[in-house]
Order: C-alpha cells, then sequence, then structure tokens
C-alpha cells in the first residue's frame, strides 16, 4: 500500500497483549512486544484504531463483563483509547453472527469508526482474525504466536513476524 487505511483493527489477546486463557485480572495484562510502538505510530499517521476480540469467558460463564471491562481499560491505560472495542461475549455453540471469523467484530467497528471495510485492516494472531476480515471485505495481516497453526499461517494472505512487520506491511 502507499497509505495507511483509514482504520487497523487488532485482535486483544496474542496480538496487543499476551493471552492468558480467560483472563479477567488486569494486573495479568502484559504488553505484546511492538505493540506500544504500533498503535503510538497509527495515530500518529491519522489512522483510526479499534480492538475486535472474541470473549466466549463471558458465554462460559467465567468471565462478568465488569472483568473483561476492568482488563479493557487496563490495555487502554498502557495503550491510549481506542475508537472503538466490538466484543463477542457469546459461547462457541451459539451461532452468533458476532464471533470471529464471522464478520460481525469487523463490520461493527468499521461502522462505529465510520469507515469502509475496504479501507481497514485487520491484525490478529490466528486465522479466526484472518476470516472475519475476509469476510467483512477487509484486509489482515497474520503476526503469529506459538498457538497459531501451521495451515493459518500457510492460508494467511498476509503474514508478518511481529507487530512492527505488520506496520511495514500495511503501508
Amino acid at each position: 500500500m502507499d497509505q495507511y487505511p483509514q482504520a487497523v483493527l487488532f485482535d486483544r489477546d496474542g496480538t496487543l497483549i499476551r493471552d492468558v486463557p480467560y483472563n479477567g485480572d488486569p494486573s495479568l495484562v502484559t504488553l505484546m512486544p511492538g505493540a506500544l510502538e504500533t498503535v503510538r505510530e497509527l495515530r500518529a499517521q491519522g489512522v483510526r484504531t479499534g480492538v475486535v476480540s472474541n470473549q466466549s469467558g463471558i458465554g462460559r460463564g467465567l468471565l462478568s463483563w465488569e472483568d473483561v471491562a476492568a482488563v479493557n481499560a487496563r490495555v487502554e491505560q498502557l495503550l491510549g483509547r481506542f475508537g472503538t472495542w466490538q466484543l463477542c461475549p457469546h459461547h462457541p455453540d451459539d451461532g452468533c453472527a458476532c464471533r470471529k471469523p464471522q464478520p460481525g467484530l469487523v463490520l461493527a467497528a468499521c461502522e462505529a469508526l465510520d469507515v469502509e471495510p475496504s479501507r481497514t485492516v485487520v491484525i490478529g494472531d490466528i486465522g479466526a482474525d484472518v476470516d472475519a476480515a475476509r469476510a467483512a471485505g477487509a484486509s489482515s495481516v497474520l503476526v503469529p504466536t506459538p498457538r497459531t497453526l501451521r495451515a493459518e499461517i500457510d492460508q494467511a494472505p498476509c503474514v508478518a513476524k511481529d507487530l512492527a512487520g505488520a506496520l511495514e506491511a500495511i503501508r
């Protein structure tokens, strides 16, 4: 790309912060390497930022909305305010339209940020993030972690080794 997209949507766990399964404790929030620099650069360039995150711990009865909100507030303490937070609280078996890989979270975030999906990039660490972007008409960058499956890496249209690489890929 010759210019940044209008918006970049980040997956939360495993992308912006280290993945602690079903985390409801803000003290366990640790930034992924390069998260602060990446978010700062995008904002400095006028790119709108948001978060799209499956939070099935709510639907599973392991977390409350308040737990998730407390963790999200800690993320914003560390990274600054995001233009939108779109969360899916549903259990994976609920069949909702918002849970990634469905496009609902991405489409809702684009609407909240007043951007076209075609001018939006989703950055995430698993295939569901890439698939949600594709289903919504957005672009994606996969930043693999140890939990990313080899098939997800092979099928992703764009893969970066880290968030700094993702930033380079979307320019």
